[in-house]
């Protein structure tokens, strides 16, 4: 079944990818460590060593933080992410329509059946999280329910079932992990270094080497977190693309979804539990309204109105 060998193919690609993220990350904080070291032992020091000590002990506990953080995100990210959020479980009693529509693209998609939660607030949106096949959350706002038909709601959990079913869910979340702590160690960086004292025996040695290395940390440290930034935004996008024609294999019918994306950006407004770290897990952006002269670099979500343009070219 062309579905499921498409799943099959999102999933290692998203294992491969989630690695590879969490090797960059490990290096690029092993990186910054080395160089803070390296800086402080030099300040000391009326020599340049070629291999720094120090530089090697800051390196090795940054990549100790990495791992131990990037681990902690995959076993517990998804229950950070609800904590976060406010969402409540549900049975299928609270609201049975919901937990029908669940039930039956579950079955359509050949995933096992969520959790069933809801945000309670006004604002039409959703969102999916879970680290593997088998413990995924879908959560919807109060609104939503309130607002959508049936088809528009089923188009709408078909959207987060495929990123249960592409295990989007756990590179998502990893990617909010990873954004937030590059940001955080390269803040930490800048911080912790005196620089007032380092340029001053900077200029009364003539120490040009010490000079060089704070330039370096400088411009890892400012462009390290715009990097991962763009990294967020390029990945949710693109994911956003696969999960919209992916509602459409489950449901094989469009105008759901193309209908409900038309009322959630109408009403899109943010609501308590949303955060930056959280803003590129929502079916839209509750905090941001994005168009096509949005900079890329800038936009979690693709342009509402390219999504229902693609799907009604799905439809046809």
């Amino acid at each position: 079944m062309a579905t499921t060998a498409d799943f099959v193919a999102a999933q290692k690609e998203n294992r491969r990818n989630t690695m590879v993220l969490l090797v960059l990350l490990t290096a690029l904080a092993a990186l910054v460590g080395y160089l803070i070291g390296w800086i402080l032992e030099t300040e000391g020091s009326d020599t340049m060593p070629v291999v720094s000590a120090l530089g090697i002990g800051a390196a090795g506990v940054m990549a100790a933080i990495s791992v131990g953080w990037s681990l902690i995100s995959l076993a517990v990210g998804d229950k950070m992410v609800l904590a976060m959020s406010g969402a409540k479980e549900i049975d299928k009693a609270d609201a049975p329509q919901l937990y029908n529509v669940v039930e039956e693209i579950s079955i359509a998609a050949g995933v096992p059946m969520p959790k069933v939660m809801v945000l309670d607030t006004e604002a039409l949106n959703a969102f999916a999280t879970g680290n593997r096949i088998g413990n995924g959350t879908i959560a919807v706002t109060r609104g939503l329910l309130d607002k959508l038909s049936r088809d528009e709601l089923q188009g709408v959990v078909a959207h987060e079932m495929a990123h249960l079913a592409n295990l989007d869910t756990r590179y998502m979340v990893v990617v909010g992990v990873t954004v937030g702590l590059i940001a955080l160690v390269c803040d930490m960086a800048l911080r912790t270094l005196n620089w007032g004292s380092v340029q001053r025996r900077s200029n009364s040695k003539g120490s040009s080497g010490g000079g060089i290395l704070i330039i370096v940390l400088l411009v890892v440290a400012i462009l390290a977190p715009l990097a991962a930034k763009a990294v967020q935004m390029a990945v949710s996008r693109q994911r956003e693309y696969l999960a919209d024609a992916t509602s459409v294999q489950f449901t094989r019918n469009p105008n759901g979804l193309i209908s409900a994306l038309g009322k959630l950006a109408e009403a899109a407004a943010p609501f308590p539990g949303v955060s930056r770290a959280t803003q590129h897990l929502f079916i839209i952006n509750p905090l941001h309204a994005f168009t096509s002269k949005t900079p890329a670099l800038l936009a979690t979500h693709p342009d509402i109105q390219d999504r229902i343009a693609r799907l009604r070219n799905l439809g046809s």
